[in-house]
Protein backbone atom coordinates (compact mmCIF):
# COMPACT_ATOMS: atom_id res chain seq x y z
CA UNK A 1 0.00 0.00 0.00
CA UNK A 2 1.35 3.18 -1.10
CA UNK A 3 1.79 5.99 1.46
CA UNK A 4 -0.85 9.48 0.84
CA UNK A 5 0.70 11.95 -1.87
CA UNK A 6 0.77 15.03 0.93
CA UNK A 7 -1.50 17.81 1.27
CA UNK A 8 -0.07 20.89 1.80
CA UNK A 9 -0.04 21.84 5.19
CA UNK A 10 -3.49 21.44 6.80
CA UNK A 11 -6.06 23.76 8.71
CA UNK A 12 -6.05 22.73 12.10
CA UNK A 13 -9.71 23.57 12.09
CA UNK A 14 -8.61 23.09 14.52
CA UNK A 15 -9.91 26.17 12.86
CA UNK A 16 -11.99 23.01 13.68
CA UNK A 17 -11.16 22.52 17.13
CA UNK A 18 -13.45 23.94 19.73
CA UNK A 19 -11.30 25.58 21.90
CA UNK A 20 -9.46 27.63 18.73
CA UNK A 21 -12.30 29.06 16.74
CA UNK A 22 -14.02 31.90 16.59
CA UNK A 23 -16.17 33.34 20.16
CA UNK A 24 -19.67 33.83 20.24
CA UNK A 25 -21.42 35.97 22.69
CA UNK A 26 -18.33 38.13 24.15
CA UNK A 27 -17.87 41.73 23.37
CA UNK A 28 -20.95 42.84 22.48
CA UNK A 29 -23.23 45.18 23.83
CA UNK A 30 -26.74 44.31 23.16
CA UNK A 31 -28.55 40.83 23.14
CA UNK A 32 -30.92 43.09 20.72
CA UNK A 33 -30.56 42.30 16.77
CA UNK A 34 -29.10 45.41 14.85
CA UNK A 35 -31.88 45.97 12.26
CA UNK A 36 -30.94 43.87 8.72
CA UNK A 37 -29.35 46.14 6.34
CA UNK A 38 -30.60 45.53 2.78
CA UNK A 39 -28.38 42.97 0.90
CA UNK A 40 -28.77 45.15 -2.81
CA UNK A 41 -25.54 46.15 -3.95
CA UNK A 42 -24.50 49.62 -3.48
CA UNK A 43 -23.40 51.64 -6.93
CA UNK A 44 -19.94 51.77 -7.51
CA UNK A 45 -16.76 49.34 -5.53
CA UNK A 46 -16.63 48.66 -2.21
CA UNK A 47 -13.96 47.65 0.61
CA UNK A 48 -14.30 44.63 2.49
CA UNK A 49 -12.30 42.89 5.20
CA UNK A 50 -12.36 39.32 5.67
CA UNK A 51 -10.55 37.88 8.69
CA UNK A 52 -9.63 34.50 9.04
CA UNK A 53 -7.93 32.47 11.83
CA UNK A 54 -5.40 31.27 9.76
CA UNK A 55 -3.67 27.54 10.19
CA UNK A 56 -0.82 29.25 8.73
CA UNK A 57 1.02 30.77 5.66
CA UNK A 58 -0.72 28.46 3.22
CA UNK A 59 -3.92 29.12 4.21
CA UNK A 60 -3.60 32.77 4.97
CA UNK A 61 -1.87 32.96 0.89
CA UNK A 62 -4.28 30.52 -0.39
CA UNK A 63 -7.23 33.03 1.07
CA UNK A 64 -5.60 36.34 -0.15
CA UNK A 65 -5.32 35.16 -3.67
CA UNK A 66 -8.67 33.97 -3.71
CA UNK A 67 -10.58 37.26 -2.79
CA UNK A 68 -7.71 39.52 -4.88
CA UNK A 69 -9.26 37.78 -7.41
CA UNK A 70 -12.14 38.26 -6.67
CA UNK A 71 -11.62 41.70 -6.20
CA UNK A 72 -9.64 42.21 -9.49
CA UNK A 73 -12.85 40.89 -11.42
CA UNK A 74 -15.67 42.73 -9.46
CA UNK A 75 -13.84 45.97 -9.50
CA UNK A 76 -13.99 45.81 -5.07
CA UNK A 77 -11.17 45.92 -2.31
CA UNK A 78 -10.56 43.64 -0.19
CA UNK A 79 -8.43 43.42 3.11
CA UNK A 80 -7.68 39.93 4.67
CA UNK A 81 -7.11 40.10 7.88
CA UNK A 82 -5.00 36.64 9.60
CA UNK A 83 -6.11 37.33 13.37
CA UNK A 84 -3.77 36.48 16.31
CA UNK A 85 -6.86 35.68 18.58
CA UNK A 86 -9.89 35.21 16.11
CA UNK A 87 -12.17 35.39 19.32
CA UNK A 88 -10.93 38.24 21.04
CA UNK A 89 -10.69 40.63 17.71
CA UNK A 90 -13.62 40.01 16.68
CA UNK A 91 -15.34 40.76 20.19
CA UNK A 92 -13.51 44.04 20.02
CA UNK A 93 -14.80 44.76 16.52
CA UNK A 94 -18.39 43.92 16.98
CA UNK A 95 -18.05 46.09 20.51
CA UNK A 96 -16.49 48.90 18.45
CA UNK A 97 -19.78 48.65 16.34
CA UNK A 98 -17.02 48.20 13.33
CA UNK A 99 -16.69 44.10 12.63
CA UNK A 100 -15.29 42.19 9.96
CA UNK A 101 -17.52 42.03 6.35
CA UNK A 102 -16.62 38.38 6.46
CA UNK A 103 -15.18 36.17 9.19
CA UNK A 104 -14.64 32.62 10.20
CA UNK A 105 -17.59 31.18 12.93
CA UNK A 106 -17.05 28.05 14.28
CA UNK A 107 -19.79 25.37 14.10
CA UNK A 108 -19.96 24.87 18.05
CA UNK A 109 -19.91 28.84 18.68
CA UNK A 110 -22.91 29.96 15.72
CA UNK A 111 -25.37 30.24 18.33
CA UNK A 112 -23.69 32.53 20.32
CA UNK A 113 -23.20 35.19 17.41
CA UNK A 114 -27.22 34.56 15.89
CA UNK A 115 -28.43 34.86 19.16
CA UNK A 116 -26.54 38.30 19.64
CA UNK A 117 -28.01 39.44 16.51
CA UNK A 118 -24.21 39.96 14.81
CA UNK A 119 -24.68 37.38 12.35
CA UNK A 120 -26.34 37.81 8.76
CA UNK A 121 -28.39 35.38 7.94
CA UNK A 122 -27.76 34.93 4.15
CA UNK A 123 -26.99 31.43 3.51
CA UNK A 124 -29.92 30.18 2.10
CA UNK A 125 -30.28 32.96 -0.66
CA UNK A 126 -27.09 31.39 -2.08
CA UNK A 127 -27.21 29.81 -5.37
CA UNK A 128 -25.14 26.65 -3.97
CA UNK A 129 -26.84 26.58 -0.85
CA UNK A 130 -28.46 23.04 -1.80
CA UNK A 131 -24.73 21.95 -2.54
CA UNK A 132 -23.38 21.58 0.86
CA UNK A 133 -23.73 18.39 3.09
CA UNK A 134 -26.60 18.16 5.18
CA UNK A 135 -24.50 17.74 8.38
CA UNK A 136 -22.75 21.34 7.43
CA UNK A 137 -26.13 22.85 6.88
CA UNK A 138 -27.22 21.47 10.34
CA UNK A 139 -24.04 22.59 11.91
CA UNK A 140 -24.64 26.18 10.87
CA UNK A 141 -28.78 26.18 11.28
CA UNK A 142 -29.79 28.39 14.45
CA UNK A 143 -33.57 28.20 15.48
CA UNK A 144 -34.19 26.74 11.59
CA UNK A 145 -32.38 29.43 9.49
CA UNK A 146 -29.20 28.57 7.84
CA UNK A 147 -27.45 31.30 8.93
CA UNK A 148 -23.66 30.90 6.89
CA UNK A 149 -22.31 29.03 4.19
CA UNK A 150 -20.02 25.83 5.72
CA UNK A 151 -16.47 26.71 4.16
CA UNK A 152 -15.08 23.37 4.27
CA UNK A 153 -14.77 20.12 6.71
CA UNK A 154 -12.92 18.10 8.09
CA UNK A 155 -13.68 14.05 9.42
CA UNK A 156 -11.23 11.86 11.84
CA UNK A 157 -9.95 8.25 10.25
CA UNK A 158 -8.23 5.56 11.40
CA UNK A 159 -4.54 6.50 10.39
CA UNK A 160 -2.54 2.89 9.85
CA UNK A 161 1.44 2.53 9.96
CA UNK A 162 2.27 0.56 6.64
CA UNK A 163 5.61 -0.88 7.59
CA UNK A 164 3.76 -2.07 11.10
CA UNK A 165 0.84 -3.39 9.35
CA UNK A 166 2.83 -5.62 7.03
CA UNK A 167 5.53 -6.73 9.75
CA UNK A 168 1.92 -7.75 12.00
CA UNK A 169 1.21 -9.71 8.72
CA UNK A 170 -1.92 -8.25 8.43
CA UNK A 171 -3.76 -7.36 4.86
CA UNK A 172 -6.05 -5.48 3.12
CA UNK A 173 -8.78 -7.90 4.21
CA UNK A 174 -7.67 -7.21 7.48
CA UNK A 175 -8.77 -3.40 7.88
CA UNK A 176 -10.85 -3.18 10.32
CA UNK A 177 -14.87 -2.52 9.88
CA UNK A 178 -16.42 -3.19 13.56
CA UNK A 179 -15.37 -2.60 16.48
CA UNK A 180 -14.72 -6.30 17.09
CA UNK A 181 -12.19 -5.82 14.05
CA UNK A 182 -10.57 -2.77 15.66
CA UNK A 183 -9.56 -4.20 18.90
CA UNK A 184 -8.55 -7.33 17.47
CA UNK A 185 -6.27 -5.41 14.61
CA UNK A 186 -4.92 -3.62 17.57
CA UNK A 187 -3.97 -6.47 19.89
CA UNK A 188 -2.27 -7.98 16.97
CA UNK A 189 -0.22 -4.41 16.32
CA UNK A 190 1.35 -4.19 20.04
CA UNK A 191 4.38 -4.90 21.14
CA UNK A 192 6.86 -4.28 23.92
CA UNK A 193 8.24 -0.94 22.10
CA UNK A 194 4.38 0.11 20.05
CA UNK A 195 0.44 0.37 21.25
CA UNK A 196 -2.00 -0.62 18.80
CA UNK A 197 -3.86 2.32 18.51
CA UNK A 198 -3.62 5.51 20.10
CA UNK A 199 -5.66 8.47 20.30
CA UNK A 200 -6.51 11.80 22.68
CA UNK A 201 -8.45 12.00 25.63
CA UNK A 202 -11.34 14.01 24.48
CA UNK A 203 -14.60 14.16 23.08
CA UNK A 204 -12.86 15.17 19.31
CA UNK A 205 -12.02 11.96 19.23
CA UNK A 206 -13.81 9.69 21.65
CA UNK A 207 -16.70 11.34 20.66
CA UNK A 208 -16.92 8.86 17.54
CA UNK A 209 -17.53 5.82 19.34
CA UNK A 210 -20.32 7.50 21.07
CA UNK A 211 -21.94 8.18 17.73
CA UNK A 212 -20.85 4.61 16.08
CA UNK A 213 -23.22 3.26 18.86
CA UNK A 214 -26.03 5.33 18.59
CA UNK A 215 -25.04 8.33 21.04
CA UNK A 216 -25.20 12.14 20.82
CA UNK A 217 -24.49 14.23 23.39
CA UNK A 218 -27.46 16.93 21.92
CA UNK A 219 -31.00 15.59 20.47
CA UNK A 220 -33.69 17.93 19.49
CA UNK A 221 -32.59 20.15 21.34
CA UNK A 222 -32.27 17.91 25.11
CA UNK A 223 -28.81 17.06 26.87
CA UNK A 224 -28.90 13.20 26.46
CA UNK A 225 -25.15 12.84 27.17
CA UNK A 226 -26.31 10.46 29.73
CA UNK A 227 -27.53 7.33 27.84
CA UNK A 228 -26.97 3.64 27.44
CA UNK A 229 -25.15 4.41 24.18
CA UNK A 230 -23.02 6.72 25.45
CA UNK A 231 -22.01 4.51 28.11
CA UNK A 232 -21.55 1.64 25.72
CA UNK A 233 -18.61 3.61 23.98
CA UNK A 234 -16.65 4.73 26.82
CA UNK A 235 -16.62 1.40 28.42
CA UNK A 236 -15.39 -0.67 25.18
CA UNK A 237 -12.47 2.20 24.88
CA UNK A 238 -11.87 1.36 28.48
CA UNK A 239 -11.99 -2.30 27.55
CA UNK A 240 -9.24 -1.66 25.21
CA UNK A 241 -7.21 0.57 27.47
CA UNK A 242 -7.48 -2.56 29.97
CA UNK A 243 -6.19 -4.79 27.71
CA UNK A 244 -3.36 -3.06 26.69
CA UNK A 245 -4.46 -2.80 22.68
CA UNK A 246 -5.15 1.22 22.91
CA UNK A 247 -3.82 3.86 25.36
CA UNK A 248 -4.22 7.42 25.10
CA UNK A 249 -1.82 10.25 24.27
CA UNK A 250 -0.83 11.05 27.68
CA UNK A 251 -0.15 7.38 28.67
CA UNK A 252 2.58 7.28 25.87
CA UNK A 253 3.95 11.14 26.15
CA UNK A 254 2.35 12.35 23.42
CA UNK A 255 0.79 15.54 23.23
CA UNK A 256 -1.70 14.37 20.21
CA UNK A 257 -2.49 11.35 18.37
CA UNK A 258 0.19 12.69 15.50
CA UNK A 259 3.05 12.65 17.31
CA UNK A 260 2.35 9.02 19.03
CA UNK A 261 1.89 8.11 15.13
CA UNK A 262 4.52 9.81 13.73
CA UNK A 263 7.17 9.18 16.28
CA UNK A 264 6.03 5.47 15.89
CA UNK A 265 4.19 4.74 19.55
CA UNK A 266 1.17 3.82 18.11
CA UNK A 267 0.81 1.87 14.92
CA UNK A 268 -2.84 3.39 14.49
CA UNK A 269 -4.45 6.47 15.43
CA UNK A 270 -7.78 8.04 14.80
CA UNK A 271 -6.80 11.65 13.38
CA UNK A 272 -8.56 13.92 10.43
CA UNK A 273 -7.59 14.83 7.79
CA UNK A 274 -5.35 17.53 9.28
CA UNK A 275 -2.61 15.03 10.14
CA UNK A 276 -1.26 15.03 6.56
CA UNK A 277 0.84 18.37 7.01
CA UNK A 278 2.12 17.21 10.34
CA UNK A 279 3.44 13.93 8.53
CA UNK A 280 4.76 15.65 5.85
CA UNK A 281 6.49 18.03 7.56
CA UNK A 282 7.70 16.41 10.50
CA UNK A 283 7.72 12.49 9.56
CA UNK A 284 8.21 12.15 5.68
CA UNK A 285 9.46 8.77 6.18
CA UNK A 286 6.10 7.51 7.80
CA UNK A 287 4.39 5.39 5.09
CA UNK A 288 0.91 4.99 5.99
CA UNK A 289 -2.59 4.99 4.80
CA UNK A 290 -5.81 5.93 6.01
CA UNK A 291 -9.21 3.42 6.38
CA UNK A 292 -12.74 4.80 7.67
CA UNK A 293 -13.31 4.15 11.11
CA UNK A 294 -14.75 0.78 11.86
CA UNK A 295 -18.66 0.64 12.66
CA UNK A 296 -20.10 0.59 15.94
CA UNK A 297 -23.23 -0.87 17.07
CA UNK A 298 -25.42 1.56 15.71
CA UNK A 299 -23.73 1.63 12.17
CA UNK A 300 -20.62 4.08 10.69
CA UNK A 301 -20.28 7.09 11.86
CA UNK A 302 -17.06 10.02 12.49
CA UNK A 303 -17.59 13.36 13.95
CA UNK A 304 -17.01 16.38 11.66
CA UNK A 305 -15.20 19.67 12.48
CA UNK A 306 -16.13 23.04 10.46
CA UNK A 307 -16.27 26.71 10.22
CA UNK A 308 -19.09 29.32 8.27
CA UNK A 309 -18.06 32.21 6.52
CA UNK A 310 -20.15 34.37 8.74
CA UNK A 311 -21.45 37.77 7.28
CA UNK A 312 -21.72 40.66 9.87
CA UNK A 313 -25.37 41.82 10.32
CA UNK A 314 -23.62 45.21 10.55
CA UNK A 315 -21.58 45.37 7.80
CA UNK A 316 -22.47 48.30 5.16
CA UNK A 317 -21.68 46.01 2.09
CA UNK A 318 -23.58 43.20 2.97
CA UNK A 319 -24.73 42.25 -1.17
CA UNK A 320 -21.01 42.16 -2.26
CA UNK A 321 -20.20 40.14 1.10
CA UNK A 322 -22.55 37.46 0.04
CA UNK A 323 -20.93 37.51 -3.67
CA UNK A 324 -17.53 37.43 -1.95
CA UNK A 325 -19.05 34.30 -0.43
CA UNK A 326 -20.66 32.43 -3.30
CA UNK A 327 -17.67 32.89 -5.03
CA UNK A 328 -15.47 31.27 -2.03
CA UNK A 329 -17.37 28.16 -1.66
CA UNK A 330 -17.91 27.30 -5.52
CA UNK A 331 -16.24 24.11 -6.14
CA UNK A 332 -13.60 25.36 -8.35
CA UNK A 333 -12.49 27.58 -5.55
CA UNK A 334 -12.89 24.84 -2.82
CA UNK A 335 -10.60 22.42 -4.93
CA UNK A 336 -8.19 25.27 -5.27
CA UNK A 337 -8.13 25.76 -1.02
CA UNK A 338 -8.17 22.07 -0.82
CA UNK A 339 -4.56 21.62 -3.06
CA UNK A 340 -3.17 24.81 -1.04
CA UNK A 341 -4.09 23.45 2.62
CA UNK A 342 -5.73 20.46 2.79
CA UNK A 343 -9.11 21.34 3.81
CA UNK A 344 -12.26 18.98 2.25
CA UNK A 345 -14.47 21.10 0.01
CA UNK A 346 -18.03 21.63 2.09
CA UNK A 347 -20.07 20.45 -1.20
CA UNK A 348 -21.03 17.40 -2.34
CA UNK A 349 -20.83 18.56 -5.85
CA UNK A 350 -17.08 18.18 -5.52
CA UNK A 351 -16.32 14.92 -3.46
CA UNK A 352 -15.95 12.95 -6.79
CA UNK A 353 -13.07 15.77 -8.03
CA UNK A 354 -11.51 15.39 -4.09
CA UNK A 355 -11.78 11.63 -4.35
CA UNK A 356 -9.95 11.72 -7.87
CA UNK A 357 -7.17 13.95 -7.26
CA UNK A 358 -6.57 12.97 -3.73
CA UNK A 359 -7.39 9.09 -3.41
CA UNK A 360 -5.39 8.64 -0.47
CA UNK A 361 -7.58 10.31 1.48
CA UNK A 362 -11.03 9.18 0.12
CA UNK A 363 -11.95 7.84 3.60
CA UNK A 364 -11.62 11.19 5.24
CA UNK A 365 -14.46 12.89 2.46
CA UNK A 366 -16.87 9.66 1.99
CA UNK A 367 -17.33 9.98 5.70
CA UNK A 368 -18.65 13.43 5.61
CA UNK A 369 -22.25 11.94 5.45
CA UNK A 370 -22.07 9.99 8.04
CA UNK A 371 -20.18 12.42 10.50
CA UNK A 372 -21.53 14.28 13.55
CA UNK A 373 -20.84 17.55 13.83
CA UNK A 374 -20.85 19.27 17.64
CA UNK A 375 -23.53 20.47 18.71
CA UNK A 376 -24.46 24.18 18.00
CA UNK A 377 -26.03 25.35 21.00
CA UNK A 378 -24.88 28.30 22.98
CA UNK A 379 -22.95 27.12 25.55
CA UNK A 380 -21.85 23.60 24.59
CA UNK A 381 -18.31 24.27 24.18
CA UNK A 382 -17.56 25.12 27.61
CA UNK A 383 -19.17 21.72 28.60
CA UNK A 384 -17.38 19.87 26.47
CA UNK A 385 -14.10 21.63 27.38
CA UNK A 386 -14.79 20.17 31.30
CA UNK A 387 -16.17 16.89 29.53
CA UNK A 388 -12.48 16.62 28.42
CA UNK A 389 -10.84 17.65 31.68
CA UNK A 390 -12.68 14.30 32.87
CA UNK A 391 -11.78 12.35 29.81
CA UNK A 392 -8.13 12.47 30.93
CA UNK A 393 -9.03 9.71 33.87
CA UNK A 394 -10.75 7.70 31.82
CA UNK A 395 -8.38 4.85 31.73
CA UNK A 396 -9.11 4.25 35.52
CA UNK A 397 -12.22 6.25 35.68
CA UNK A 398 -16.11 5.98 36.32
CA UNK A 399 -17.69 6.06 32.64
CA UNK A 400 -21.23 6.35 34.20
CA UNK A 401 -20.36 9.21 36.58
CA UNK A 402 -18.20 11.24 33.39
CA UNK A 403 -21.36 10.87 31.65
CA UNK A 404 -23.76 11.61 34.40
CA UNK A 405 -21.45 15.35 35.50
CA UNK A 406 -21.63 16.29 31.59
CA UNK A 407 -25.18 15.69 31.60
CA UNK A 408 -25.87 17.98 34.33
CA UNK A 409 -23.43 20.49 33.56
CA UNK A 410 -24.89 20.52 29.68
CA UNK A 411 -28.73 20.60 30.58
CA UNK A 412 -28.03 23.50 32.70
CA UNK A 413 -26.37 25.49 29.63
CA UNK A 414 -29.26 24.39 27.47
CA UNK A 415 -31.64 26.37 29.59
Amino acid sequence: MRSPRPLALLACLATLSLTAACGGGSGFESDEAPEQQETTAAAGPVSLQVMIGSSGPAETDAVTAAVDAWASETGNEVEVIAATDLNQQLSQGFAAGSPPDVFYVSSDLVAGYANNGSLLPYASELENAGDFYPNLVEAFTVDDEFMCAPKDFSTLGLVINNASWEAAGLTEDDLPTTWEELRDVATTLTTGDQVGLVTSAEYQRLGAFMAQAGGALVTDGAATVDSEANLKALQYVQSMLADGSMQLTGQVGAGWGGEAFGTGKAAMTIEGNWIAGAMTADYPDVDYQVAPLPAGPDGEASLSFTNCWGIAAESPSQAAATELVAFLTTPEQQMEFARAFGVMPSVETAQEDFISEFPDFAAFVEQGGVAVTVPNAEGVSTVVADLNSQLQGLPDGDAAAILSSTQANLEAALG
